[in-house]
């Protein structure tokens, strides 16, 4: 018998196509999706370190590029254009984040700021200290920075899982932390992990940061205007011995983050230009050109800060870190000797995260809330506020990129570096797992364990 060759109709193709991709948006619209990707590469690259696939993985990372025409060639690695260019727009996402948190975001106010800030002090000093306990003196000393941040992703990744246990304020408190934490992060590679200042690329670095400043306050919205101003920042910060990534947060920050007008009056005249339209036009001559001069009108609702975040943070998130991951976490233990695995640069580290991180956060919340006018957020309990401080111990991306900054040439020391990131952000993101899950559920209003939290946290305020 013949078999038939006709194709099916669009109607049975619809069905199946949104039952395959409708799962993938719910995912990719998951908070937690980030982290779940990035942990997946940081486990695949944890078994092709440790594969016989090994040295295949080393030599694609270390694979020769060379971009450029003419004379003006340069020449980098894989793992140089990720570490070095990819994470310039990490950081740049970054700086986006920060100025949007503190020009319309949980941080605009100072009562909303003062609680995180202190707490991320808290939660950046006391594992710097715990690192340099162990690492006083020697080699492993340049690594005291590795400990200081929050991995925002992961963090918030494990928060979203355990929602039902963690009020939505102190999520908002977290991540407000976290962007603390960035700001400390990025000063302390700034200043400590570059190579040696050069003053003539330094006032370079200042007439390009004059030029942004220029560009932000004539609201100048071209992505491609910021990009090519970015590029030669991240050149002249590169000879000036700072760090080039930085240029990615100080491009974040010159980017306006409020519309240039007011929605309201671009709504009203928008209305009013939509009405005249409708009444002295057919709908023949309601063409796409019409269309198109609404469109603009809206576009004036958007800053360009929101526009360019739309626009990166899904590449950032589920590219550039995924990339990252895949690219430095990798340790072959095989090639480990057991002094690695127990050395001070290693303990030092997963000391630091575990114990460092939570005990910093939740001893300086504390004490801001004992004796200031600090409300707990969301009314936590302090078994709550400990079980997130404990997960904001899971120090990832950022941790793994100083690391690289602070043992270069040191292979042996960097491992043990990852070797400690890894071990300290698991056990945090376990325990302090473990610690929320053994909590009550939080409710709409404010539960019995909420207000008993907040009354053994010390006295509530008006913030």
């Amino acid at each position: 018998m013949k078999r038939s060759t006709r194709l099916p109709s669009a109607a049975a193709i619809t069905p199946l196509f949104v039952a395959v991709v409708r799962p993938i948006q719910a995912f990719l619209r998951l908070e937690a999706a980030s982290g779940i990707v990035l942990l997946s590469c940081a486990v695949a690259a944890l078994v092709l370190a440790n594969s016989e696939l090994s040295g295949v993985f080393r030599e694609v990372l270390g694979a020769p590029l060379e971009l450029g025409v003419g004379s003006l060639r340069a020449r980098f690695s894989i793992a140089e254009l990720v570490n070095d260019g990819l994470m310039t727009i990490f950081f740049f996402v970054v700086g986006l984040e920060i100025k949007r948190e503190l020009a319309v975001g949980e941080l605009r106010t100072l009562p909303q700021a003062v609680l995180p800030a202190i707490a991320a002090l808290g939660g950046m000093f006391l594992p710097a200290a715990l690192f340099l306990a162990f690492n006083a003196s020697g080699p492993g000393r340049p690594g005291w920075g590795i400990p200081m941040a929050t991995d925002i992703a992961f963090c918030v990744g494990v928060l979203t899982l355990l929602r039902s246990r963690v009020p939505h304020a102190l999520i908002v408190f977290v991540t407000a932390l976290a962007i603390f934490d960035d700001i400390g992060g990025i000063l302390v590679i700034a200043l400590f992990y570059g190579s040696g200042l050069h003053p003539m690329w330094l006032a370079a670095v200042g007439g390009i940061v004059l030029t942004l400043v220029v560009m932000s306050r004539a609201y100048v919205r071209s992505g491609l205007a910021y990009a090519a101003v970015g590029a030669l920042l991240w050149y002249a910060l590169h000879h000036a011995g700072i760090h080039a990534t930085i240029a990615g947060v100080i491009l974040g920050l010159s980017v306006p983050a409020r519309p240039r007008s007011q929605p309201r009056a671009v709504l009203s005249s928008l209305a009013a230009h939509a009405t005249e339209l409708l009444n002295r036009s057919s709908d023949e001559e309601l063409d796409a050109a019409a269309i198109h001069e609404v469109e603009e009108r809206l576009v004036e609702l958007e800053a360009p800060l929101a526009r360019f975040l739309h626009l990166l943070h899904p590449w950032v998130a589920f590219g550039i870190m995924p990339l990252f991951a895949l690219a430095n976490s990798g340790v072959d233990v095989r090639a480990l000797e057991p002094s690695q695995l127990m050395g001070k640069v290693a303990i030092g580290t997963a000391v630091a995260l575990f114990l460092g991180k939570q005990l910093g956060i939740f001893a300086f919340t504390w004490v801001a809330v004992r004796i200031g006018r600090f409300p707990m957020p969301g009314g936590a309990s302090a078994t709550k506020l400990l079980g997130v401080a404990t997960v904001a111990g899971i120090g990832f991306t950022v941790a793994l990129f100083i690391a690289a900054l602070a043992y270069p040439g040191r292979p042996d020391l960097l491992d043990e570096a990852k070797v400690g990131i890894l071990a300290g952000s698991l056990v945090s993101g376990l325990v302090g797992a473990g610690l929320l899950r053994l909590t009550g559920t939080v409710h709409a209003g404010r539960s019995g364990e909420n207000s008993a939290g907040a009354r053994a946290m010390g006295k509530r305020g008006t913030g």
